[in-house]
């Protein structure tokens, strides 16, 4: 072999390597956007999950908040110990209630079903909420059922 013939084979080697190389870092860098995508799929999936369970356990929440306004739960009683540890589980998990009287009425987290006229309403407020909504971090859960007043059309 001829010194130029050396010195060409030397080049493609040297772009064999680097190719390699280049194929390798892509490589890496797929795995790496592979894995990032499953951890959020995963974290996404997770909250999902726990987000239908709570949905299906708001019955028993509308329950117990009514039971508390007629008075039944009372200090010590069985039923008040499952509502308190029942709540607290919840709220480890982030749920919080959305939905609150005075409040300006927002159709991300409200559900209108009352419109009453009033003109000293200075714009759409909350003025009675017929049932809770719920969120679950920044996703809403449940929105609030409401009454709102709202000034005179016209």
């Amino acid at each position: 072999m001829s010194d130029e013939d050396l010195a060409l084979l030397a080049d493609a080697e040297k772009d064999l390597v680097a190719e390699y190389r280049e194929i390798a870092a892509r490589a890496q860098a797929d795995l790496k956007n592979f894995r990032t995508r499953v951890e959020r799929d995963r974290a996404a999936n997770r909250e999902a999950v726990i987000a239908e369970v709570i949905r299906s356990l708001l019955p028993v929440i509308d329950d117990l908040d009514r039971a508390d306004a007629h008075g039944d739960l009372v200090e010590g009683a069985p039923l008040t110990l499952v509502s308190q540890k029942l709540r607290a589980g919840f709220e480890r998990y982030g749920l919080r209630r959305v939905g609150e009287v005075g409040e300006t009425f927002d159709p991300n987290i409200h559900e209108a079903v009352v419109h009453l006229p009033d003109p000293e309403a200075q714009g759409e407020t909350v003025k009675d909420v017929i049932q809770v909504g719920y969120a679950l971090g920044d996703r809403l859960i449940r929105a609030a059922k409401v009454a709102v007043s709202a000034p005179p059309a016209g």
